[in-house]
């Protein structure tokens, strides 16, 4: 298994596959940084181009997950190792409860300990979900999207695509927030949010407009 990254992420990424009791080797991938061990952990191989992911997937198998956090670079680096042949692959801890009605899961989600996610909820490819957050009935949330520790989404909300939700913001119930929006740490978001926004506050108001992403 590949994980897409070597820093903080990656590494909660690589504890969840221990969680799981994963038995085949692991290596990291992180193209970007330069002052990077040649293992992490003094266990795990960092392997930091993409000749070498080609090289360790040929041998050990072409599954990776993503160990990043920001959402165009998720979509970025997800890209690149699937042009090399790599097959992405949701992430779900064990600690992580979710319920057993109506729910789906697209590839390549990671799914962090602590997390509840109630019923009806349409979880899209890629999607990030950290810690302890908490996703209530008939929830959908786009693709590339990245819900930071300790999120609340009530129920018949929805989150568009590569939006980020910073650490503790509370969406109320049937509130449909845009693509390509940040969601300042904590805020309160109480109506509905256009694309391409930074949002602020209790209750959250628009603080900035965004540039466009052109891959939406």
């Amino acid at each position: 298994m590949v994980i897409v990254g070597a820093k903080g992420f990656a590494k909660e990424v690589c504890e969840v596959l221990l969680q799981l009791n994963y038995s085949k080797k692991i290596a990291f991938f992180d193209n970007v940084n330069n002052d990077l061990p040649e293992y992490l952990f003094k266990k795990y191989p960092v392997l930091v181009n993409i000749e070498q992911a080609k090289e360790f997937m040929k041998k050990y198998g072409n599954a990776f997950v993503l160990g990043v956090g920001n959402p165009l670079i998720r979509y970025k680096m997800a890209k690149l190792l699937m042009q090399a042949g790599g097959e992405m692959e949701e992430l779900i801890s064990p600690f992580a409860r979710i319920g057993a009605l109506g729910n789906t899961i697209m590839n390549g989600c990671n799914i962090m300990t602590g997390t509840i996610i109630t019923s009806d909820v349409e979880i899209s490819e890629a999607v990030l979900i950290n810690l302890n957050c908490t996703i209530g009935h008939d929830v959908c949330i786009g693709r590339y999207t990245e819900l930071s520790p300790g999120v609340h989404l009530s129920g018949k909300t929805k989150v568009g695509e590569f939006s980020v939700l910073g650490t503790g913001a509370v969406v109320i119930p049937k509130v449909q927030i845009g693509n390509n929006v940040i969601v300042a740490a904590g805020s309160v978001v109480t109506k509905d949010v256009p694309d391409n926004v930074m949002i602020a506050g209790a209750p959250a108001i628009v603080k900035k407009e965004l540039p466009l992403l052109d891959i939406i």
